[in-house]
C-alpha cells in the first residue's frame, strides 16, 4: 500500500511548507460527492492522527485516513502547470469510470 509522488509534485509540497513555516507534510483524502461519487481532498498536513496510515516520498510526509486509502492506494500525485493553471493532478489506478468534467471518479 503506496501513495506516491512526482518530483513536481514533491517540490510544489516542500516550497509550501518552507513559506508556510507550519504543517508536517500532505494530508491526501477523498470525500464523497460529485457526479461519479468521490473527490480528492488535498490539504497540509497539521497533526498525524492515532490512525493515519503515512508515507514518505522525496522528503515528503503524506498523510491519509485508512478509509480513504482503500479507495486511493497505488495512486500518483503529480503538480501540474498548464499556462496560468496550475494544480494536482492524480494518477489512481483503482478508477473505474470518471464524470465528463474530471472533478469526481468511481472506483
Amino acid at each position: 500500500m503506496a501513495i506516491s509522488l512526482t518530483d513536481a509534485a514533491a517540490d510544489r509540497v516542500r516550497g509550501c511548507l518552507e513559506n508556510r513555516d507550519t504543517g508536517l507534510g500532505l494530508r491526501v483524502g477523498v470525500t464523497a460527492t460529485g457526479c461519479s461519487g468521490y473527490s480528492y481532498v488535498i490539504n497540509y498536513a497539521e497533526s498525524i492522527e492515532d490512525d493515519d496510515v503515512v508515507f514518505e516520498d522525496k522528503g515528503v510526509k503524506v498523510v491519509i485516513d485508512p478509509e480513504a486509502l482503500a479507495l486511493i492506494d497505488g495512486t500518483e500525485v503529480d503538480f501540474v502547470k498548464n499556462g496560468l493553471n496550475e494544480a494536482f493532478s492524480f494518477r489512481n489506478p483503482n478508477i473505474k469510470g470518471e464524470c465528463g468534467c474530471g472533478e469526481s471518479f468511481t472506483v
